[in-house]
């Protein structure tokens, strides 16, 4: 789960990492009010999930109240890369000397965590490693030890700290991977982090992202972070059932059971749909190790009620559920859905009695239900019926 910037300079603020005071608002009004609250300069900030605020006009300096409530009115009902802005956050000014970037977050392909700096921030990250990748350090962290004062130093260093800031910027470095650590995130960033006229360094703007596998068990407090209106309704829909769901931009859907089968059904539908019009998956859709009439027909209520979706592609291997418990499954979730269900089905069984899986479907003979003998064959047929 993506946190917006205020959601993240509260928690800044709960590990002690130096903040700038701020108000949200949803209204002119109530920017000004904040306005007024704050005293002096302050920094009116679209609150959206999204980069590039700043180039979008999402981000305004306000001198006055008035100024702030003008700011605010310009600002709420922007969209900004298909983010519509509902809130603002109206926040102190600062006297920037000097900007800077920091982050740390999951490498997954090395089973570690890593650490980005640079005495070089404010501007986009992605450009200057791109245009500039020496300036940007990549320390790799080691999760047993993590970053103490030690560490910190270390990497404020290759990012080319000089003696009198790195001191300065790795006690801060030290509290942000505590906010890593002790909210389950993948990435806590940090751009910029700024030097003050006072000489204090801030974190001026944050962007953290949290881990959803921790939310229920270590950080049930997580939910109330969760910004239920701004989620995709599909989504929200498969989460109440239970299923793990994620929607793309596609026209076939996918069913399968077990993460890795259904990221190599993905691909071998996109594959196939290359020579179908150029059609695309549609989801991603666990139902797990379970496959009952009511895992089904939610996972095909999710996936029907998607008005991108014209075929889906439901391919499972019968391993603890035998594939008889699936096609039974399949077979009372269309009855389940019964007029709602008007997208054709494709699907393939393997596995635990796929011979009799797949005659429960035959004898069913439902208009609706293709039965494939293969992933590859199924992928096609789906494709080109989506495509149809």
């Amino acid at each position: 789960m993506d946190l917006y910037e205020y959601q993240a300079r509260d928690l800044f603020e709960k590990y002690e990492v130096p903040v700038l005071a701020g108000i949200i608002a949803d209204t002119p009004e109530e920017a000004k009010a904040a306005a007024e609250k704050l005293g002096g300069v302050v920094v009116v900030k679209a609150q959206v999930k999204t980069g590039g605020r700043g180039k979008a006009g999402g981000v305004k300096v306000a001198k006055t109240p008035e100024d702030a409530y003008e700011a605010a009115k310009a600002i709420l009902g922007l969209d900004i890369k298909g983010h519509i802005v509902k809130r603002v956050m109206v926040a102190a000014g600062a006297q920037i000397e000097k900007e800077f970037y920091f982050s740390v977050l999951l490498d997954r392909s090395n089973r570690s965590y890593l650490s980005l700096a640079s005495v070089e921030g404010g501007m986009e990250i992605e450009e200057l490693a791109v245009e500039r990748p020496d300036a940007l350090a990549k320390v790799e962290v080691d999760p047993l030890t993590g970053i103490d004062a030690a560490k910190a130093l270390e990497i404020a260093k290759a990012g080319g700290f000089d003696d009198e800031l790195a001191p300065k910027v790795a006690d801060v470095f030290v509290k942000l991977y505590n906010v890593y650590t002790g909210e389950d995130a993948t990435l806590v960033e940090v751009n910029p982090l700024i030097l003050d006229a006072s000489g204090n360094i801030i974190a001026l703007d944050g962007k953290v992202s949290l881990d959803d596998n921790a939310s229920e068990v270590r950080h049930p407090e997580h939910e109330e972070l969760e910004d239920k209106d701004a989620a995709d309704p599909l989504e929200a829909k498969a989460k109440a059932s239970g299923l793990n769901y994620v929607k793309l931009d596609g026209q076939v859907g996918i069913i399968g059971n077990g993460a890795g089968l259904v990221m190599s059904t993905l691909d071998v539908v996109a594959y196939a749909g290359e020579n179908h019009g150029g059609v695309k998956p549609a989801n991603f859709l666990d139902i797990g190790g379970g496959a009952s009439a009511t895992v089904m027909a939610a996972g095909l209520d999710v996936i029907l009620g998607d008005e991108q979706v014209k075929s889906v592609f439901v391919n499972v291997f019968g391993g603890i559920t035998s594939c008889v418990a699936v096609a039974e499954g399949i077979v009372k979730a269309l009855e389940i859905l019964g007029d709602t269900a008007t997208k054709p089905l494709v699907v393939r069984l393997d596995g635990n009695q796929v011979e009799e899986g797949r005659a429960i479907l035959a004898a069913a003979n439902n208009p609706l239900v293709t039965l494939a003998a293969g992933m590859d064959e199924g992928a096609d047929k789906a494709a080109e019926l989506a495509n149809a």
